[in-house]
């Protein structure tokens, strides 16, 4: 920048009593001098939805949500949120059901909860190491192995012990009944005229009554070691 910048020139004058007196004048001349100044940066706006960082920033990358995220999430984009796992929506306000698909790896329950989950397992069993898969539950030392382990196996033996004590009990009573069969009538409607017949007919209800009655004492010896299981 120019500015004015003064000169002072001495010379020699004559005084009084011729006298020779020294004295100076001033000069005026323009000169240049180097001027610096800071001027403030231009800043550009940013675009809906987008903000700076602070105040420093010359980039607008920093994006706005007009509703606050929830449940951890951040602002990733103009009125969207990005939402950790368990959660979703624009502003992460719901939850996700991981229960709905199979996706969860639970080999026998799910139970949803908020922004999360856990497996659990039906009774008499419980949950492994990898809190997914789920074994039957080891019985305690002295305790029968009825109540813990698998009485749908046992009951299934027992029945077929039944059904071969009733094929041999059929199998019995043919033998005893085939002589009677000779002396039997023709006509089955003739069952109450001849003793006989009588005979044959009451020994074959007796068998047969005998051999529910096996069958219903056996039941209820099994029903009442269940109920003593039950009350242990």
């Amino acid at each position: 920048e120019s500015h004015v910048q003064p000169i002072y020139q001495p010379y020699l004058t004559t005084c009084q009593g011729h006298r020779v007196c020294s004295t100076y004048r001033t000069l005026y001349r323009v000169a240049y001098r180097q001027a610096y100044r800071q001027l403030p940066e231009p800043v550009a706006s940013c675009c809906p939805g987008w903000s700076r960082v602070n105040s420093h920033a010359l980039s607008c990358n920093k994006a706005l949500c007009w509703v606050p995220c929830q449940n951890g999430g951040t602002c990733a984009f103009p009125g969207r949120c990005a939402c950790p796992p368990g959660w979703t929506g624009r502003a992460c306000q719901t939850d996700v059901d991981e229960c709905a698909n199979q996706s969860h790896g639970c080999s026998q329950l799910c139970i949803n909860t908020a922004g999360s989950y856990h497996c659990a397992c039906h009774n008499g069993f419980i949950l492994t190491a990898d809190n997914k898969e789920c074994q039957p539950l080891v019985p305690e030392p002295g305790m029968d192995p009825f109540s813990q382990a698998g009485p749908s196996s046992e009951m299934r033996e027992e029945m077929n012990d039944l059904r071969s004590r009733v094929e041999a009990l059929e199998e019995k009573l043919q033998l005893v009944l085939a002589p009677f069969h000779n002396l039997m009538p023709s006509a089955p409607e003739d069952v109450g005229a001849d003793p006989i017949s009588r005979l044959s007919h009451s020994l074959q209800q007796l068998d047969r009554i005998d051999s529910l009655s096996e069958q219903i004492s056996f039941l209820e010896e099994r029903l009442e070691t269940c109920k003593c299981l039950e009350k242990a």
